[in-house]
C-alpha cells in the first residue's frame, strides 16, 4: 500500500554564481536562505536552501551552483518554470519592486493559466520563476527586506514540458495528483493538500533539455516517512520506470524516480533522518537570519577544511 503525496516538497535548480543567485532569491525576492551546505553527490559544489518562515516542506527552493559550467537550456524533458505564491494584492507592490532592480517581469495571461494572476521573470541565470497571487496562508520569513503583506508565502507549483505528456500524467496521478484542467497547451494537475500543490503539463513543441544553470533539476513530492519511500521503491520497479535506491539526504530521506514522460520526480520525507535536525522545518535554528556557515553532516566533517578551501564564502544579500 502506497502513500500518495498532499503536494510539492521543493524544487531544485541549477543557476551560475553563487553570490548572484543569493541576492536574487534572498535580496531581491525576500526568500531566507536556510541553509548553505554541499550536494551530496559532489562535496566540493555547494547546495543553497530557500525558504520561508522555518523551511517547512512546500515551502523550499533549492540551487546548485555551478559558476563554470555551460549555460543550459530548458526542455523536453525537463521543467519549464517554478512559480511562488505571493498574497493576493501584492502583484503592484512585486512589479514595483522588481522594477526598482531593474528586473523585466511579464504579467501572466489569466485566460491561459487558468485564472492565475501573476508575473513570470528570470533568475541571473535565467530559470524561469513566476509570482502568482495566491491566497495560500503559508509561512511568511519576516526577516527579509519585503514586507509581510507581499512576502513570498511558498512554492504554488511547477510547469514541465515532458517528453509524452500522457505517460507523465500517469506518474502524477499515481502520486496522488489529480487532473483539474486544461487549455490548448496545458494541462494542469492537482495535489489534494493545502500548499504547493499544482504541477502543469505543457503540450507543445520544446527542444531537448540540456542540463546547465538556467535550468531546473527537478521537482520533489512530499512523502510522510521512509517506510513509504520503500513502498514506492518497489511499486516502481514493478512497472518498470528507472528508480534509484531510497537515499540519506540528512535532512530528509529522498527516492528519484522517471517514469513514461521522462520527467525526474524526487519523492522526499516530511520526516527527517535518525541523524538529521529535527525541524520543524529546514531552516539552521542557530542561524539568525540567514543562514550563510556551512552546514556539513557529522559525514563529512573530516573533510571540512579541504571542502571550505575549494567552495566559496556565502555573504548574506543586502537588505534592501
Amino acid at each position: 500500500m502506497t502513500t500518495q503525496t498532499p503536494g510539492i516538497h521543493h524544487v531544485t535548480g541549477i543557476v551560475g554564481d553563487a553570490g548572484a543567485s543569493v541576492d536574487f532569491y534572498a535580496g531581491t525576492l525576500g526568500l531566507r536562505l536556510l541553509r548553505t551546505t554541499v550536494n551530496y553527490e559532489d562535496r566540493l559544489q555547494h547546495h543553497l536552501y530557500f525558504g520561508t518562515g522555518e523551511g517547512r516542506p512546500g515551502s523550499v527552493l533549492t540551487v546548485f551552483p555551478d559558476p563554470t559550467g555551460a549555460p543550459g537550456r530548458p526542455g523536453k524533458p525537463g521543467y519549464e518554470s517554478v512559480s511562488l505564491a505571493i498574497p493576493s494584492g501584492s502583484l503592484d507592490h512585486w512589479r514595483d519592486r522588481l522594477a526598482d532592480r531593474g528586473i523585466d517581469a511579464d504579467r501572466l495571461r489569466p485566460d491561459e493559466r487558468f485564472g492565475d494572476r501573476g508575473l513570470r521573470l528570470s533568475d541571473p541565470a535565467g530559470t524561469t520563476v513566476e509570482l502568482v497571487a495566491s491566497g495560500d496562508a503559508g509561512d511568511p520569513w519576516t526577516g527579509g527586506p519585503v514586507p509581510e503583506r507581499a512576502a513570498i508565502r511558498g512554492v504554488y507549483g511547477a510547469a514541465a514540458t515532458p517528453t509524452d505528456p500522457y505517460g507523465a500524467a500517469g506518474v502524477l496521478e499515481t502520486l496522488g495528483f489529480e487532473y483539474e484542467a486544461e487549455t490548448d497547451d496545458r494541462i494542469r494537475y492537482r495535489a489534494p493538500g493545502g500548499r504547493a500543490t499544482a504541477v502543469d503539463l505543457l503540450v507543445r513543441d520544446a527542444p531537448y533539455l540540456r542540463e546547465g544553470p538556467g535550468t531546473l533539476h527537478h521537482v520533489a513530492v512530499r512523502m510522510p516517512d521512509r517506510e513509504a519511500l520503500l513502498g514506492w521503491h518497489d511499486l516502481f520497479r514493478e512497472r518498470g520506470y528507472e528508480v534509484s535506491r531510497v537515499k540519506d539526504r540528512h535532512f530528509f530521506h529522498s527516492l528519484y524516480v522517471r517514469g513514461p514522460g521522462g520527467l525526474l520526480v524526487e519523492l522526499a520525507t516530511e520526516e527527517p533522518t535518525p541523524d538529521g535536525p529535527r525541524g520543524p522545518g529546514l531552516a539552521d535554528p542557530e542561524a539568525d537570519g540567514h543562514a550563510t556557515d556551512l552546514y556539513l553532516p557529522d559525514r563529512f566533517a573530516e573533510d571540512r577544511d579541504l571542502i571550505e578551501g575549494q567552495l566559496p564564502r556565502i555573504e548574506s544579500p543586502s537588505r534592501r
